[in-house]
């Protein structure tokens, strides 16, 4: 069985180990090691990336027991290699982990919730627990997490024997008998755990709960701690400084300012609404009545003017009136409405002559039409003789 160097040293990136083995697989070769400081997948975390002898490591899997490393070329069996972790992806993932626990622990000891599930992904780490918190709540968490950090306590881990584990109120969401992991921050938490972590609490740096949800009946929370936290931080911070430029407000001012911001914009939606309904009066009291089609062309019209238009244009005319917003290089929306002429069949004559489509009943049709303005007026203007003929 592979020995873990991961296990009693989590800070440890390089090391020699023996091939004891070597086969094929689906997507390469697995290479078993007489020792290895590669972390495989599980509980949550990610494989260790890495080099061994060299070659990238794909991944990296246990099963039975048995640790497999999956590389893209074979490595013979019997031979010394050397292995490198990457260290910068390794310490991220002890110091959100560690910090993970420590947040667990106390949520734990102050509210009596469990850890029912852990994820760590590439933006944040998942935790879910049991029960709701508040936010008051969190915030306390949060404050006692970090207070754990600046007291820069030990993480100890051991494999305590049998009789031993027994008498240990340790947290674990699997019911485990034998060697069992425990990863013990004195004062704060003591649970079974295979993943490397920092030796002890100052290596996380910091602890920051970012946000939370109900979930399932309980809460799922997300954190980042140590580089990841600070990487957090300034992403959030240039985005606020950018914004309170923007705005012209200090950043402790920002949010105040995009409401101000807002009550701006309302107000001036309210005057562009009664403009453009008093602007849409205006057209319809400047139609004249005609025997043939009425043809508009209106700019960045919402729908329920175009159909208003359509619709008071029909009661004015004896063929169709037909509202259209757009441009010859985007195409046309329209609707069409008519008091004589049935749209259904000339929805058909439309998409004929003018690339168009769309559909709707004998009184109102609407779609687009990729033709020019000047093939739309010109055909509208053949349908309006035909129609004064008739």
């Amino acid at each position: 069985m592979t020995k873990k160097l991961y296990d009693f040293d989590g800070h440890r990136s390089t090391f020699e180990a023996t091939v004891l083995s070597c086969e094929k697989a689906e997507k390469g070769w697995r290479v078993t090691l007489d020792q290895t400081a590669f972390f495989p997948e599980g509980g949550g975390q990610k494989a260790d990336p890495g080099t061994l002898g060299g070659i990238e490591v794909l991944d990296v899997q246990i099963e039975n027991g048995e640790i497999f490393h999956l590389l893209p070329s074979p490595l013979p069996a019997g031979k010394t290699v050397h292995g490198a972790i990457d260290y910068e992806t390794r310490f991220h993932r002890m110091q959100n982990h560690s910090g993970e626990h420590i947040v667990s622990g106390l949520i734990h000891t102050l509210f009596g919730y469990e850890n029912v599930g852990f994820h760590m992904g590439s933006e944040c780490v998942t935790v879910d627990y049991s029960g709701e918190l508040s936010e008051e709540q969190l915030a306390r968490v949060e404050m006692l997490a970090n207070r754990a950090v600046w007291e820069n306590r030990e993480i100890r881990i051991e494999y305590p024997a049998p009789e031993a584990l027994e008498t240990i109120p340790y947290r674990s969401k699997l019911d485990l008998k034998d060697d069992v992991r425990i990863v013990t921050i004195e004062g704060y938490d003591i649970c079974a755990c295979c993943a490397p972590h920092v030796s002890h609490t100052g290596e996380i740096g910091v602890i920051k709960l970012l946000e939370a949800i109900r979930y399932k009946g309980g809460t799922r929370l997300n954190m980042l701690c140590g580089f990841d936290a600070l990487a957090d931080y300034n992403e959030k911070y240039r985005v606020l400084r950018k914004i309170s430029n923007r705005l012209s407000a200090k950043q402790s001012e920002a949010f105040e300012a995009v409401l101000r911001l807002e009550e701006e914009i309302a107000a001036q939606k309210n005057s562009l609404y009664f403009l453009k309904k008093s602007l849409i009066e205006a057209k319809i009291a400047a139609m004249k009545e005609t025997a043939g089609s009425i043809c508009l062309f209106e700019e960045s019209l919402e729908t329920d003017s175009m159909r208003r238009l359509a619709n008071e244009g029909a009661q004015r005319c004896g063929g169709i009136c037909i509202v259209l917003s757009g441009s010859d290089q985007k195409g046309y929306s329209f609707i069409a409405a008519s008091r004589n002429v049935p749209l259904r069949e000339e929805a058909r004559k439309l998409a004929a002559a003018l690339s168009g489509k769309g559909g709707g009943s004998d009184e109102m049709i609407q779609g687009r039409i990729s033709a020019s303005r000047k093939e739309i007026e010109a055909y509208f203007g053949r349908s309006a003789h035909a129609t004064e003929k008739s």
